[in-house]
């Protein structure tokens, strides 16, 4: 089991980058289902400004998060762009599903029929676009973190977990089709996010968490026949070392900071 051997993200691993690198400056912004993280970073994807954090509000209809995300890039330097990962199944910055902010107190809690139809269809991308005034480009929250650390050499995949399960795909550095593996089923009418997301997490514990995240691991590896698995977002780093011992080489884990740092470098790598 590999780990990244080095703090930026995009340089990780097997530098020899082939992606150019932009002069414009981003900001870069995370949206996840606890909390929603912004700052402002160079060409390379490095962070030039303080970071930003503010609890996710809820309920949370699509305009109050476009005005969150107004609020804390109004507290930062003036970027070129606006990056925006967030949670769910985004279509060129349309929202066609997102599973935390159509729910009344945030994940697990009530669904809100009224929400569940002010997010599906929601132009993201264009309400962020008039209410920011620059170029912006919306997407899936592991298609941000995953474009943080690919190499651009292969399929690559990222498995990113927190609060649930998100995923993307690269084929030599271009994003693939988003395929929503946090809602398939697992066992006993679970889906990934209920099986390995944080409320299982705490009550499992770390050591039975880990051993479901290396069953997920083993389930997915003959569907996607990765050259390349990376494993993200906050929880990565909870994984035992036992298990990771036993997870396979073809499996590398990555800084959490790649769902900001991906922000600059998803916009070489996107069909926009």
């Amino acid at each position: 089991m590999a780990r990244c051997p080095v703090e930026a993200p995009h340089a990780c691993p097997n530098s020899g980058s082939v992606f150019p690198v932009s002069t414009q400056t981003t900001l870069s912004v995370d949206c996840g289902g606890g909390g929603i993280k912004a700052s402002v970073l160079d060409g390379e994807g490095t962070i030039i400004s303080r970071a930003l954090r503010t609890p996710t509000p809820y309920p949370l209809p699509p305009q109050l998060l476009v005005e969150t995300i107004k609020d804390l890039g109004e507290q930062l330097p003036a970027a070129n762009r606006i990056t925006v990962g967030m949670p769910g199944m985004i279509r060129h910055g349309v929202v066609v599903a997102t599973p935390h902010y159509i729910t009344k107190a945030g994940p697990r809690s009530r669904v809100m029929p009224d929400l569940t139809e002010a997010w599906s269809r929601f132009d993201m991308r264009s309400a962020i676009e008039e209410a920011l005034g620059a170029p912006t480009l919306v997407l899936n929250d592991a298609e941000v973190a995953g474009a943080g650390v690919v190499t651009g050499h292969g399929l690559e995949m990222i498995v990113t977990l927190g609060t649930g399960l998100g995923n993307a795909v690269f084929d030599n550095g271009i994003l693939a089709p988003h395929v929503e593996v946090s809602q398939g089923p697992v066992r006993w009418g679970l889906t990934y996010d209920d099986y390995i997301g944080e409320h299982e997490r705490l009550r499992l514990g770390d050591a039975h968490w880990s051993r479901r995240v290396r069953r997920v691991v083993d389930a997915l590896r003959p569907m996607y026949l990765w050259d390349r698995l990376y494993l993200g977002g906050g929880n990565s780093r909870r994984i035992t070392p036992s298990q990771l011992a036993k997870i396979g080489s073809d499996v590398m884990v990555v800084p959490n900071e790649a769902g900001m740092t991906g922000g600059a470098r998803c916009w070489a790598m996107t069909r926009q």
